[in-house]
């Protein structure tokens, strides 16, 4: 198999990526929302936050049969790497998979990353895989979605209004676009209590938001072609942001919408504020994108608040996924 990574620039290769993606998951995960080429360019072009995955497309006699993705961060954690394999259907159980995970892995190794993860939605099959090549289970993240037309918003106002009785100390201001300049500080501070969320057994530090990595956020969010929507807590007596939750809509498809973050302050708990947060995100964005069909987000596993807010808000479970890991004294080796 020939293996080569490519650019969103390269119209070719991110048509073919996008096929054997949306092949692979019509085959592992069918409730995943497809990709479009669009989506693709916009992720290989400005990634989450302004440092977007390398893909590497794998060809047999000119025939795409397998992807790869590398992902690294100068902001933290330099010593990690996330990668990616995946093998169209048609041609799996012929160690394509295995020359794929080679190849991002050597990329990554050049960038010098000592540790690698990779995710998978859990089956026997990605387990054995991940065993065969030593990495070893590490965090279960689980993909949730609200339809929201199975919300009864008389019910969901009942909730709003519960947790406000616990709240008043709080006002909730909604943000549309980017973030004022002479808040980026004050949003990056907050932002930084997503560290306080679970990572079980994953060998991962915490991350690291300067003010200039919300604006680059924001800035590849829209890029993509999201539309962003934050609500922030903000406690009254002292006028520190105590809380946030953010999602995306899709420009181009815009009955579909995420959820980013959501996360509240430590000194700020107990007072129903993520609940509150995400109620309101529902409420406000019923009035300005009533066209959103669905909303998807995902937790740890153990996550149990956030798990708990979820499940009172009707989110479903579509399928839970494993991150694997392992470390350089494997990769020397297994490989």
């Amino acid at each position: 198999m020939d293996i080569v990574p490519f650019g969103p620039d390269d119209a070719a290769a991110l048509a073919a990526y996008v096929d054997l993606r949306n092949a692979v998951q019509e085959a592992d995960s069918p409730w995943v929302h497809p990709l479009t080429v669009r989506q693709a360019e916009g992720h290989f072009r400005h990634g989450w936050d302004g440092e977007p995955d390398t893909p590497f497309l794998g060809t047999e006699a000119g025939v795409p049969v397998a992807f790869g993705t590398l992902s690294t961060s100068e902001y933290d954690n330099l010593h990690l790497a996330w990668v990616g394999c995946k093998v169209h259907p048609a041609h799996r159980r012929r160690g394509l998979g295995s020359q794929m995970l080679e190849a991002v892995v050597a990329a990554g190794r050049a960038r010098g990353r000592t540790s690698f993860g990779v995710d998978a939605w859990e089956s026997e099959t990605s387990a054995a895989f991940a065993a065969r090549h030593g990495f070893e289970p590490k965090s279960v993240a689980v993909n949730r979605r609200q339809v929201l037309t199975d919300i009864d918003f008389g019910e969901l106002r009942a909730r709003y209004d519960e947790a406000r009785s616990f709240t008043r100390e709080y006002e909730l201001v909604r943000r549309a676009g980017a973030t004022p300049d002479d808040e980026l500080e004050a949003v990056a501070a907050l932002s930084a209590s997503i560290n306080d969320a679970p990572t079980d057994d994953l060998d991962i530090e915490d991350e690291v938001f300067p003010p200039e990595r919300i604006r680059a956020y924001e800035v590849a969010q829209q890029a993509r072609g999201y539309r962003l929507y934050r609500v922030l807590a903000r406690h009254r007596e002292t006028g520190e942001l105590a809380g946030h939750s953010v999602v995306v809509v899709d420009g181009e498809r815009p009955e579909l919408a995420e959820q980013h973050d959501t996360s509240v302050v430590g000194r700020h708990r107990g007072h129903r504020l993520g609940l509150l947060l995400k109620v309101d995100m529902n409420l406000w964005l019923r009035d300005v994108e009533p066209q959103i069909v669905s909303i998807d987000t995902w937790n740890a596993e153990s996550n149990a608040h956030m798990v708990g807010v979820n499940e009172q808000l009707g989110y479903r479970v579509m399928g839970r996924e494993i991150d694997y890991q392992r470390g350089v004294d494997r990769l020397s080796t297994d490989m």
